[in-house]
């Protein structure tokens, strides 16, 4: 009995961590965090031609900048609030060996 309880931890602890891994905060958070960085890059020393596009706002920097702080929003709420695995109905009846379906 000792080794299904093992074999069952195991797979719990295997499903809290696809969970986690798989959890949508980390994917946004992340391709934020990113093209913040590359538009941040971009912005820090625009040409005039841009400033003169953007009637003199240096809008890559602020966008960049704000993309940095989403995606560090998105990253840690999902450090502070980690996402918990589905949990398990018990006792549920099993329909699928029902007779007549």
């Amino acid at each position: 009995m000792s080794d299904m309880h093992k074999e069952v931890s195991d797979l719990e602890q295997k499903s809290a961590t696809a969970a986690r891994l798989f959890d949508i905060r980390r994917i946004i958070g992340g391709l934020f965090v990113v093209y913040g960085v590359i538009v941040t890059i971009a912005g820090i020393n625009p040409s005039d031609a841009d400033l003169k596009k953007a009637e003199g706002v240096h809008i890559n920097l602020w966008t960049g900048l704000a993309m940095l702080a989403l995606g560090l929003f998105f990253l840690v709420w999902l450090k502070l609030r980690p996402a918990q695995p589905p949990a398990v109905a018990p006792d549920a009846p099993d329909t699928t060996d029902a007779p007549g379906g």
